[in-house]
């Protein structure tokens, strides 16, 4: 369902203005706005922001962007007013409060920092001098445009990142092939769940595998380049299934693997099931972390529980899954075999391997105790 148009105001040269809002991490329209510019200081707009009060931006683009970083400076309690150092906060008492107290940190300096505001005409041009120029980046997150809006300026600079994944691609050594990430869709950059897709031998008779979630659909191009002959791979948003259409058509693929616009499973069943569902038992705070965050563990659980009709007789369910929210204390390991036995499953087999993505070995993280302890998981399972 496509979300309501909602709009902006402010005053400005003595006039009510007002136009159309834009937030694809779904913040509402600030109600409190002022006009910055390059006399701007950062300290009043970092107070400002911190208030809820939103800056137009109306000065230099380059000059918006080093606010900005001036304000996350600021967000991250790096330094004071004074130069000193904040002091340290409490340690927390648990692994799930840390959790907590971290993702309350995150969302509030999301906030601050997406005060910062940028006028775009409706050709998506940005009428401020030295701004680059964002059309493709903006096409291709939001599509078509007709009318004048605002956006933060953290959200555009977004979309630029984003724009460079799709562009570059990021390298699948599984597929010896890139995969481009289109916005809004969770990059493959942790490439040792699709390492275990590509190194745990095929159930017998494999010919047909359902993809549930497929994404950017890259585990759907594991299993055709592994020689699985169809592949049915569903995921019910839009973005995803353009962004794997695009994908599989480059690697030359699209004629082994058919995306379905589908909750879970397509219909019927097959000797493989493949799901790497989001780890973390949360509620999201924008569109793009449905990825990471599954509330109240609604697509594992989904998974399991309508796995065993989908399967035929003798075939796998492999269901990848990290064990981070174990060490989180968000999920025990016991709640998850009871699931996997309440669903009529049993496991045959387990696979795993350490994350060695940047977060496992950054010592300054909040989480690093959790994010050490890791492991990333393959589970092999079949009708009980």
């Amino acid at each position: 369902m496509t979300a309501p148009i909602q709009h902006i105001h402010w005053q400005e040269n003595g006039a009510d203005q007002t136009a159309r809002w834009r937030s694809e991490a779904g913040m509402p329209p600030p109600k409190r706005v002022v006009i910055a510019d390059d006399r701007t200081n950062a300290d009043v707009a970092y107070r400002l922001a911190c208030e809820g009060t939103a800056l137009l931006w109306r000065g230099d683009f380059q000059n918006a962007r080093q606010l900005l970083q001036a304000l996350a400076r600021r967000a991250d309690h790096k330094h004071g007013k004074s130069g000193k150092k904040a002091k340290a906060p409490k340690a927390p008492a648990s692994p799930t409060e840390a959790f907590h107290l971290h993702r309350q940190a995150q969302s509030q300096r999301a906030r601050t920092l997406a005060m910062l505001l940028i006028p775009f005409d409706a050709d998506y041009t940005i009428p401020l001098r030295r701004a680059p120029d964002v059309k493709l980046a903006c096409n291709e997150a939001y599509g078509r445009s007709d009318e004048p809006f605002v956006a933060s300026l953290r959200e555009l600079l977004g979309l630029i990142g984003a724009h460079e994944w799709r562009r570059t691609g990021v390298e699948i050594a599984a597929l010896g092939a890139r995969i481009h990430p289109h916005y809004g869709v969770f990059s493959p950059v942790r490439g040792e769940y699709v390492q275990l897709v590509a190194d745990t031998p095929l159930p017998a008779g494999a010919s047909l595998a359902f993809d549930i979630g497929a994404g950017t659909g890259v585990l759907s191009a594991v299993l055709a380049k592994r020689g699985v002959a169809r592949v049915l791979a569903t995921d019910q948003d839009r973005r995803a299934l353009s962004c794997a259409r695009e994908n599989l058509a480059r690697l030359d693929l699209e004629q082994r693997v058919e995306l379905i616009d589908a909750d879970l499973f397509p219909e019927g069943r097959a000797p493989l099931v493949v799901c790497n569902p989001p780890w973390v038992p949360a509620r999201p705070s924008s569109a793009i972390e449905y990825a990471v965050y599954d509330p109240d563990s609604r697509m594992l659980r989904g998974f399991l529980d309508g796995l065993a009709a989908h399967l035929t007789p003798g075939g796998e369910g492999w269901l990848i899954l990290s064990d981070l929210a174990e060490h989180l204390g968000l999920r025990p390991r016991q709640q998850l075999l009871d699931w996997i036995a309440a669903a009529g499953l049993k496991v045959l087999g387990r696979q795993d391997v350490k994350p060695v993505h940047p977060r496992a070995s950054d010592a300054s993280d909040p989480l690093h105790a959790a994010r050490a302890a890791e492991v990333t998981s393959l589970w092999r399972l079949g009708a009980a």
